[in-house]
């Protein structure tokens, strides 16, 4: 028997954040993040909308701390994102970020950093395709979250506390 879903301003976030090495993968909140994954389409038709629960939800929990819970439901709205559209793009670049968020909290600064860099590629491939529409990556402040990335990456070495949340971005 499956529960139904859950109303979109009451998913809950996961009991405790999930560190690879820290725990074992058994102790990762996987209840709680199958019930938003049930949330994703088999398939989007046309774009991701950039008010789907389970999308909102993967930005709330990066910018709440939990990067690999993040990174689990990005990848289950990638995998659902229509093929070479704008929001596939968009969506690598924010899994990229939840992982190199992740690898700070690991303490693996220079992974971090790779990922970061390949998160403000993807980001300035995806500033150079046609907008238009309404979808995740016509609403999102593409340009600011490359801006914060540039900012990160400037410095000499990434630290635990120099990890990107979504919403420290401006939206407009």
């Amino acid at each position: 028997m499956t529960a139904p879903p859950l109303p979109t301003g009451n998913l809950p976030l996961p009991r405790w954040a999930y560190v690879p090495g820290e725990a074992d993968e058994a102790h990762a909140d996987y209840e709680t993040l199958a019930q938003i994954t049930a949330l994703v389409p088999s398939r989007f038709g046309g774009h991701v909308p950039g008010r789907h629960p389970a999308l909102r939800y993967a930005l709330r929990l990066n910018d709440h701390g939990y990067f690999w819970e993040s990174q689990e439901i990005l990848e289950a709205v990638w995998a659902a994102a229509p093929q070479g559209g704008r929001e596939r793009i968009l969506l690598r670049a924010c899994i990229q970020i939840a992982t190199a968020n992740l690898r700070l909290r690991m303490q693996k600064p220079h992974a971090a950093a790779r990922l970061l860099g390949e998160a403000l590629g993807e980001l300035k491939a995806l500033g150079m395709r046609n907008a238009g529409g309404d979808g995740f990556a016509d609403g999102f402040p593409v340009a600011g979250l490359s801006e914060l990335i540039e900012a990160k990456l400037a410095r000499p070495q990434l630290a635990k506390a120099d990890w990107v949340a979504f919403g420290a971005v401006n939206r407009t």
